[in-house]
């Protein structure tokens, strides 16, 4: 896909600071600004998809996530997004479905295998559970993979066996 251009370029980097400073209104502000080519656009759609997800607008965040599924198919972030949505809106089975629908498009993405190990853990599913986090762990290092999990609540059946890695 074509990089974004000038000034356009410019309205997703000060968004995605403002993001960064915890400041949704001013990046929302600039997101504003994108001219409606450029809107639709993947790094744009990304910085809109923080920005609900910094105001837990998590069904604006899903279709936000769907769009960017739309314009980017071949990128791991809005089937990530989407499904991360879904669990939050309490949909935890049908986002362990569709994330669990593309494993294999995304063969070294480590978020994908460790998303699938807390829904399966908020499904019951434990050894499931653990067989994605391995997965994670390899895809991610073992390291990383744990740091994310430290203090993640979706993750808390399996600390005892996380800290024992």
């Amino acid at each position: 896909m074509e990089e974004l251009g000038f000034p356009d370029r410019h309205y997703v980097q000060a968004a995605e600071g403002w993001l960064g400073l915890g400041d949704p209104a001013e990046a929302e502000r600039e997101l504003a600004c994108l001219s409606p080519a450029a809107a639709g656009h993947p790094s744009a759609l990304e910085a809109l998809w923080r920005l609900h997800s910094a105001r837990s607008a998590w069904s604006d965040a899903l279709g936000t996530a769907q769009r960017h599924i739309e314009a980017a198919p071949h990128e791991a972030a809005g089937w990530i997004h989407q499904s991360y949505c879904l669990h939050e809106l309490g949909r935890t089975s049908e986002a362990f479905q569709l994330l669990h629908s593309v494993i294999l498009k995304f063969p070294e993405e480590s978020v994908i295998p460790y998303n699938l190990a807390c829904y399966a853990c908020r499904l019951g599913e434990l050894e499931a559970a653990r067989r994605w986090f391995d997965q994670a762990s390899r895809i991610g290092g073992k390291a990383m993979v744990r740091q994310m999990a430290a203090d993640d609540p979706d993750l808390a059946p399996l600390r005892e066996y996380i800290e024992r890695l």
